[in-house]
């Protein structure tokens, strides 16, 4: 019997996320995946450890009630406004669960088995639609990545106002571009469908939108503790919404999904803040740094409101500088689709990381 008849046909199609490169060998120089530079407080390393104990035998608590308590001080809400997950992309997944009709239902109209998603953006959306048999509706973002007002939205007739999901990633990936709350306001305003605001890279940008996940009940923002808060280890990630939205999602989540552990050290994170803001403003004084010193060398660089950078090099066309790059062990991330091929995207990494990224630069543009 051939195995491959076993399967689904619609898992068999899949084409999975792909994510950034893992090295196999030591000593690359690792600014490919957006992690933070720079470890976990001292605090946050000692109530992991202290934790590592005879606790390790029990589950967790099941709906993170400590860490949802506290999120609901940080953020000024309540608990019941909080689903935790096992990373963001976990409850990225059970929200195409809980919004969205699989497509194939005969009674189902295309909005409502519709996940919707500018592009280009977090690459794992249309994974997600697949993965659930839904309708994929990819909308381009406007020029150098700008988001698109809902006229134009309107007179364009490729977005669905009434599409079940809509995923908006604010800070823009992989551009790095920031919109304003005004704008993603706006957008809010037109749609009717569950919208989610993923805000994954939101503590390196000026502004935030968390207000809209409270002032309207089909908006819910994403958060993280992977990228500002160095947890990415411990995949922990929160949703911010309505309590009927955050008790669907409760009801269709695995049983005991986040660690323990997770939930002891994204704790001690928020008990710790001053350590992480002054990292925050660390990391956007190098992104300065290295726009500036990139640009010196004819680099075209967006400007970025992430922990990361979008460029477009000169010389050579971007996939050969990300291969020219990995030769002196240096890893970039290049996107092979139309709006993304010229670019290379570069993480924030310390200083001396940046450093030897730029001198290798240079060493390139002199060969």
């Amino acid at each position: 019997m051939d195995p491959q008849l076993l399967i689904r046909p619609l898992v068999r199609a899949l084409h999975p996320y792909v994510p950034g490169e893992q090295p196999k060998i030591k000593g690359l120089i690792k600014l490919n995946t957006n992690e933070n530079p720079y470890p976990p407080s001292p605090k946050v390393l000692a109530a992991v450890k202290s934790a590592v104990d005879e606790r390790l035998r029990l589950y967790p608590n099941p709906t993170a009630d400590a860490l949802r308590a506290r999120l609901a001080k940080f953020h000024r809400c309540r608990p019941e406004n909080f689903i935790v997950g096992n990373g963001s992309d976990e409850l990225l997944a059970l929200a195409t669960r809980a919004f969205v009709q699989p497509a194939n239902g005969a009674k189902t109209s295309a909005s409502k088995a519709t996940v919707q998603f500018f592009t280009p953006s977090y690459s794992l959306y249309p994974v997600l639609a697949d993965i659930h048999g839904a309708l994929s509706r990819a909308v381009p973002l406007g020029k150098d990545f700008a988001l698109p007002s809902p006229r134009d939205l309107k007179r364009g007739g490729q977005w669905d106002f009434a599409a079940a999901l809509t995923f908006i990633t604010t800070p823009n990936a992989p551009s790095g571009r920031g919109y304003s709350t005004g704008e993603l306001e706006e957008l809010c305003r037109a749609q009717k469908g569950v919208i989610v605001l993923d805000e994954a890279y939101v503590d390196f940008a000026r502004e935030n939108a968390f207000a809209l996940a409270l002032k309207f009940p089909h908006v819910i923002v994403a958060r993280t503790f992977s990228k500002a808060y160095a947890l990415c280890f411990q995949r922990i990630g929160y949703f911010a919404g309505h309590p009927a939205l955050i008790g669907a999602l409760q009801k269709i989540r695995d049983s005991y999904n986040v660690n323990g552990l997770g939930q002891v050290a994204a704790l001690a994170t928020l008990s710790d803040l001053p350590h992480y803001r002054s990292n925050f403003r660390r990391i956007i004084a190098t992104r300065r740094r290295l726009t500036r010193e990139l640009e010196k060398l004819g680099f075209n660089v967006l400007p970025s409101r992430a922990n990361f950078i979008f460029a477009r090099p000169p010389a050579f066309p971007a996939v050969v500088w990300l291969q020219k790059w990995r030769e002196k062990r240096v890893l970039v991330r290049w996107f092979n689709s139309p709006a993304t091929k010229d670019f290379l995207r570069i993480t924030i990494g310390t200083d001396a990381e940046i450093d030897a990224l730029l001198r290798a630069a240079r060493q390139i543009m002199a060969a």
